[in-house]
Order: structure tokens, then C-alpha cells, then sequence
């Protein structure tokens, strides 16, 4: 239990969220002690691509994020719902600025990008969200996982499980 007392947020889309990098990222986090909170755009039950269905705890308009060390933004067709949200953007830029673990996977890391975080970082994501971190700056490496520091950022659901592995990786060094 290497990451008790340690309290993560997961950002899900509130419907298509991908089941996988909820899931396994989860699991690592919480089989190492960690506490998980589930924050979203709405309250309401949200649905993954594969049907997987989740409670979310917090809206994200609610998160305080002093009251964590890390946010993982899960990937899915519907994080885009996230790419432009200014909410989720300065969620982002604030675990950066107190040097939290700030994560996102498949086209997630799109968040980050236009959040500006992944300027000159090594980073990664699913290929249809390359561009997108291309654009904002990003040493686009297309590596399953990447990791630049505390950011942490996952190609797609083949790499769940060693997204996961690297985020409790980096929460044990904080």
C-alpha cells in the first residue's frame, strides 16, 4: 500500500468514455493504496463505449484541487467534451502548477495540450489527437506511455494497464 493517504481524480466523460482506461488505471491505483474520486460534467450515471456504467462522486465544476494529488483525464470519444472546456483547462494547469500528477490518455492528452502544459514535453495519444499536440508544442513520441516530469500521458486502451503502472510510479515519488 505504497500510495495510501494519497487521493487521485479520474475526469470521465459523462457518456462514451473508454471502459479500459477507466478501469485499469483505477484498479492500479487503488490495488497501491490510493483513493479514487470520479468527477465528470454531470451527476448522472455516465456510460463508457463498451457499457461499462460509472457513478461519478464530484462535478468537475466542483473540484477543489487542493483536495488531491493527481488527475487522470480518461479518454474515450467523449473526453472531447473536455478539449475546449475552460474548467477542465484550468483543473489541468493548477495539479501542473503545484507539481501534481497530471495525466490523460487516448485522445485526452488533447486537454492538455490545449490547456498549454505539453509545450516542449515528450507526450503521447491516440493517433487522431497527434496533431493537436503537434500544434500546441508537444514532443510527439507515439510511445504506448510517456512520461515528461509529472505529466503522464497513454496512447489508448492496449496501454491501460502500463498507463496505470506509470501513474502509481509517479504519485510514489511525490
Amino acid at each position: 500500500m505504497k500510495l495510501n493517504e494519497k487521493k487521485v481524480l479520474m475526469v470521465i466523460a459523462s457518456n462514451n468514455f473508454r471502459d479500459e482506461e477507466y478501469a485499469e488505471p483505477r484498479k492500479a491505483l487503488e490495488d497501491a493504496g490510493a483513493r479514487v474520486v470520479v468527477a465528470c460534467s454531470s451527476l448522472s450515471t455516465a456510460k463508457g463505449k463498451l457499457g461499462l456504467e460509472v457513478k461519478p462522486d464530484i462535478l468537475i465544476s466542483d473540484v477543489r484541487e487542493g483536495d488531491y494529488d493527481g488527475i487522470v483525464f480518461v479518454g474515450g470519444g467523449g473526453s472531447k467534451e473536455y478539449f475546449d472546456s475552460p474548467v477542465a483547462h484550468i483543473l489541468a494547469q493548477s495539479f501542473y502548477s503545484h507539481n501534481k500528477l497530471t495525466s490523460a490518455i487516448c485522445i485526452a492528452p488533447a486537454i492538455l495540450a490545449n490547456a498549454g502544459l505539453l509545450k516542449q514535453k515528450k507526450a503521447t495519444s491516440f493517433p487522431s489527437s497527434a496533431e493537436i499536440l503537434k500544434t500546441k508544442g508537444a514532443v510527439f513520441t507515439g510511445s504506448g506511455v510517456e512520461s515528461d516530469g509529472i505529466i503522464v500521458t497513454g496512447v489508448g486502451p492496449e496501454a491501460a494497464k502500463q498507463f496505470g503502472a506509470k501513474l502509481v510510479e509517479v504519485l510514489e515519488k511525490k
